[in-house]
């Protein structure tokens, strides 16, 4: 008993100092936005202002289209995460349960394009979007994830292996033709692998810059992060305000993992059992 006390003594220091170092920097950004800029120019530093500005985050909102770039970000983020999660996991359920020639060849190929450097097929998808009239719009953000990208098609796949076959055996008994096993048996008990999916698009696509820089030029379609770095020559002698920007771009990420959290540590065949 000795022992094992002390071995969860030590992992909770190490959690609790990893923990601290993860939190220490966000802790001096957060401080750093709520100084004034003389505050936040000072040498020595101060880490803690002597009053909370709280009004820079207002600053924020009336400086830039902050609330305009968030809407951006929104739609594209959103649409990214409902096409990733319909066209990954019906791929994913293809490969994994369904029986058609050339299925592991196919599925080899897919696993290949993971290999391809993403700047590679910039100019490709460029050319393509410019043919169909789509550029300076949002649909080049997110149309994309719509034809189910290789990550998501071996995360699915993955999980809907891992489901055993008595289940589909199951609903075949009942009737069911392979849609209704993919919707109604197989996307419940593939929750947890859902939520990865959708909190690692949703991240991807909110904090893209790249994507956006290329495709977009007029202002009021930028997104959050192109958005913000827009606006830099604006906040020269506030670069506090910049900071409070930064953080107020992370609050929607924050919030989509605190609501996916619960299936994201959820195992897979206790979900379908229960």
């Amino acid at each position: 008993m000795k022992y094992k006390l002390l071995g969860r003594s030590i992992a909770y220091l190490l959690i609790g100092i990893s923990s601290l170092v993860m939190l220490v920097p966000f802790a001096t950004a957060l401080m750093n936005s709520l100084k004034t800029y003389r505050e936040y120019t000072t040498v020595p530093p101060r880490w803690i202002p002597e009053v909370f500005q709280w009004s820079n985050y207002a600053a924020v909102f009336k400086l830039g289209n902050i609330g305009g770039y968030t809407m951006n970000s929104v739609i594209v983020a959103g649409l990214s995460v409902a096409g990733a999660l319909l066209s990954c996991s019906m791929v994913g359920y293809a490969f994994a349960r369904l029986r058609f020639p050339l299925k592991s060849a196919l599925f080899v190929m897919v696993l290949g394009t993971m290999m391809i450097p993403a700047v590679v097929i910039i100019i490709p998808h460029f050319m393509i979007f410019n043919e169909l009239n789509m550029l300076d719009t949002l649909t080049p953000l997110w149309v994309i994830e719509w034809l189910a990208q290789p990550f998501g098609i071996f995360l699915m796949r993955q999980a809907f292996m891992n489901i055993p076959k008595e289940y589909e055996e199951a609903a075949k008994m009942e009737g069911c033709n392979p849609f209704q096993i993919y919707w109604r048996i197989f996307i419940p008990m593939a929750r947890p692998t859902l939520a990865t999916l959708a909190i690692f698009t949703f991240m991807g696509k909110w904090n893209e810059i790249l994507t956006p820089v290329i495709y977009l030029t007029s202002n009021e379609k930028y997104t959050l992060p192109i958005g913000i770095l827009s606006l830099s020559g604006q906040w020269t002698g506030n670069e506090q305000l910049m900071i409070a920007a930064a953080l107020v771009s992370l609050v929607p990420i924050l919030l989509v993992f605190l609501f996916a959290e619960k299936y994201f540590v959820q195992n897979h065949n206790m979900a379908g059992i229960k």
